[in-house]
C-alpha cells in the first residue's frame, strides 16, 4: 500500500510524516486491497480560525468506491486522530455491506467537490480571456471572468452509471453532503444530497435537447 502525505501551505516533518504511516496501518484490517492512501495537510493561517487551523484530508484509493474522511483541530496530530475515527468508520461500513449486498467490483471515480476543487490554481491559461474545457478525466482548467477577480475552476471526472442506492452510498463514504452520478436505469446526471436528519434527495436533469 503506497503511502503519499503532502502539505498545503506548510511543511509536513518527517517525524509527522512516520506518525501518520503508523497510524495508517489499521486500514489494511479494514481494506486489505488498497493500492494508495493521499494524505494532505493543510494550514489556514487566519488567527481567526486557530482552533481549526489545521485540515486533514485522508483518501483511500483501491478497486471499489474511494473512501474519503476529513477533519480539522488546532494542531496536525488531532486532526489526524479525528479524520481517522471517521475514516475507520467508512471503513467499517463499507466492509458491512460488501459482506450484506455482494457487487462487482468495478472501478469508481466520484463526482465530487472538495475545498480544493474552488481555491486552489492548478491550472492557468496563458491568455486569461481563453476560455476552454477541460477534455481529459482528472485535468482542471481554471478562467478569470474578465477584469473581475472572480476565477471559476472546471474539472472533468469520469462517470460510472450506478442507481441511486449506490450513489448514497458513496456519497457517505466521501463524506460529503452531496454527490453526481448518472442513473443506470434512465442515464439522466443527477445529484443526491442530504436534507434534514435521515432523508436525502435526488435531483435528475432532463439531458434531452432538440
Amino acid at each position: 500500500m503506497e503511502i503519499i502525505v503532502k502539505g498545503r501551505n506548510t511543511e509536513v516533518s518527517d517525524r509527522f510524516r512516520g506518525h501518520v504511516e503508523d497510524k495508517l496501518q489499521k486500514i489494511e484490517q479494514f481494506a486489505p486491497r488498497a493500492q494508495r492512501v493521499d494524505v494532505e495537510l493543510t494550514h489556514e493561517p487566519n488567527p481567526a480560525q486557530a482552533e481549526t487551523s489545521k485540515r486533514i484530508e485522508i483518501t483511500i484509493r483501491d478497486k471499489g468506491p474511494v473512501i474519503r474522511a476529513e477533519a480539522s483541530a488546532s494542531d496536525s496530530y488531532g486532526a489526524l486522530d479525528l479524520a481517522m475515527g471517521k475514516l475507520i468508520e467508512r471503513l467499517r461500513r463499507a466492509r458491512d455491506r460488501k459482506k450484506e449486498h455482494p457487487v462487482k467490483t468495478r472501478v469508481a471515480t466520484p463526482l465530487t467537490l472538495t475545498p480544493e476543487d474552488v481555491n486552489v490554481p492548478t491550472e492557468t491559461p496563458a491568455d486569461d480571456d481563453e476560455r476552454r474545457i477541460p477534455t481529459t478525466p482528472g485535468e482542471a482548467v481554471e478562467t478569470q471572468l474578465g477584469d473581475s477577480p472572480v476565477v471559476v475552476r472546471q474539472k472533468l471526472y469520469e462517470a460510472t452509471p450506478m442507481s441511486v442506492d449506490q450513489a448514497l452510498y458513496e456519497m457517505e463514504l466521501v463524506g460529503h453532503p452531496f454527490y453526481l452520478f448518472i442513473d443506470d436505469e434512465t442515464k439522466q446526471p443527477c445529484a443526491v444530497y442530504h436534507r434534514h436528519g435521515w432523508t436525502y434527495g435526488v435531483i435528475r436533469l432532463d439531458a434531452q435537447i432538440g
